[in-house]
């Protein structure tokens, strides 16, 4: 155990970087308490085996006398009963970036995956990358992958990789959680109009990664999409070296993927550096999107000296992360896919990479709007191209349809007009306000040989599993009479 063993506090710890968080303190052999509302798998079995014992909601008299520190997750407001008692008592209080980049980046090489799609992906396979060529990458993942063992380790090699997350810091502090991490390489998967609860428009999004690219120093480096007009737009605040990377081979990239095929078992391709093959990748993951995705990881293997064999070996044994076209299960035939899809072009990449992997059965792309962004009325249109790709969809009502319709809102996504609009293009159709209607009236529709494909950025009220559990009444009824 550490000789400096220290105290810390965290108020909203079940959050997707605060855990991972709480992880690496305990790893290090710190003392780490905190609070939350009510946590759900996986996140309250996560969070349980570390030993961290979580306190019920927000209360003062939650906080003990012997804390050194406290982290404030950014769902905890100004007015949080708990930040506030820190402050009274004078405790030293920080938010989950600041904490990550003083306890464990320095001496470090951040490397931070940034983008409005792909960073969980990105950044653990990345992580895997370097980790299966044994360079002991720290790291932290804003979700739950497959092949590490944890999505938070300090580990001891100079590579750091980190989800760079565009959403608020804090409550003080509503710019983006990546300029915090003093990034030597910041890669750039994306730049799309997102988090509208934060961001004005597109411009601003585009400021946010612009400031992010802004601060790497002119010895780090840059790893940018180039088939993205908002990422090469973007790049002029840059002043460290940019390595591009990109499918199309339009605008000069570095980093090339040529010769794609996509199938039920993920995508082959060869892989071009500046106009010489550098590697033949084999990956599990489905999608063009994921082949962009493993060249963004192929550019940082590069940058730290790894051989193409390594990365190769590195970029197909990856499986991926959890609620990325996740299995769930198959009960009488009926295949049950979750995915963290919730963006217009997320969903219909995810579309995409469903029908590919599952080619020759029915999909019905079930989808929830949970955040601010996709419940807006402004994205109908979008999601109607977005979810065309699927033979059947459900839309749920979007979670935050009460605040959005409010007065001088932007006025909420109305799943019933969603779904005739896309009746119209001849998809059979459904919407239901929430998981219990939805299972309730797409159980008699399905049939063995379709793929339920569930996205939401959310819990989607346990829908996977409500509808796995109805398959399988279905099927005990079924084989009592016959």
């Amino acid at each position: 155990m550490s000789a400096n063993r220290r105290t810390f506090y965290l108020i909203a710890i079940g959050g997707t970087a605060m855990a991972p968080l709480a992880a690496l303190l305990v790893e290090r052999g710190d003392r780490v308490l905190g609070s939350d509302l009510p946590l759900y798998p996986p996140m309250s079995d996560r969070i349980a085996a570390l030993g961290i014992q979580v306190r019920p909601g927000f209360a003062a008299a939650n906080l003990p006398p012997d804390v050194d520190a406290v982290v404030v997750g950014n769902l905890a407001g100004k007015d949080n009963p708990e930040l506030v008692a820190a402050l009274e008592r004078g405790l030293p209080v920080a938010s989950m970036p600041e904490t990550l980049r003083r306890e464990f980046l320095g001496g470090r090489h951040p490397v931070v995956v940034a983008g409005t799609h792909g960073k969980t992906t990105t950044t653990a396979l990345t992580a895997w990358v370097l980790a299966s060529a044994g360079r002991a990458p720290g790291y932290l993942i804003g979700g739950e992958p497959v092949d590490l063992p944890a999505p938070s380790a300090i580990g001891g090699g100079p590579a750091f990789v980190i989800e760079g997350d565009e959403y608020s810091t804090s409550w003080a502090d509503k710019g983006p959680k990546f300029l915090h991490y003093a990034p030597r390489t910041f890669v750039l998967t994306s730049v799309e109009f997102d988090h509208a609860d934060l961001y004005a428009d597109l411009p601003a999004v585009k400021d946010a990664f612009s400031r992010g690219l802004a601060i790497v120093p002119p010895d780090g480096g840059i790893v940018a999409f180039a088939d993205d007009p908002n990422v090469r737009e973007v790049l002029g605040s840059a002043s460290a070296p940019v390595t591009t990377y990109g499918l199309s081979g339009r605008n000069g990239t570095d980093l090339l993927a040529r010769g794609v095929t996509l199938d039920g078992e993920g995508a082959r391709f060869e892989v071009v550096e500046r106009g010489r093959l550098l590697l033949e990748a084999r990956t599990r993951l489905a999608g063009r999107h994921n082949v962009a995705n493993a060249l963004a990881a192929t550019a940082v293997g590069r940058a730290f000296g790894l051989t193409a064999g390594e990365i190769a070996r590195g970029l197909s044994t990856f499986r991926g992360v959890a609620r990325r076209l996740e299995l769930k299960g198959t009960v009488g035939g009926v295949t049950v896919v979750d995915d963290f899809a919730h963006h217009p072009t997320a969903v219909a990449t995810t579309v995409d990479g469903a029908r590919r992997r599952f080619e020759g059965r029915r999909l019905w792309a079930v989808f929830e709007p949970r955040s601010i962004t996709a419940g807006r009325a402004d994205f109908a249109a979008d999601y109607e191209e977005a979810l065309s790709g699927a033979d059947a969809v459900a839309v749920a009502r979007p979670f935050h349809a009460a605040r959005l319709a409010r007065a001088g809102g932007p006025g909420a996504l109305d799943a019933g007009a969603l779904s005739e609009a896309l009746a119209r293009r001849g998809k059979e159709t459904l919407s239901a306000p929430d998981a219990e209607g939805l299972v309730a009236a797409l159980l008699p529709r399905l049939s063995p040989g379709d793929v339920v494909l569930a996205m939401s950025s959310g819990s989607f009220g346990g829908f996977c599993g409500r509808l796995l559990s109805a398959l399988s009444a279905r099927e005990e009824a079924a084989s009592r009479t016959a």
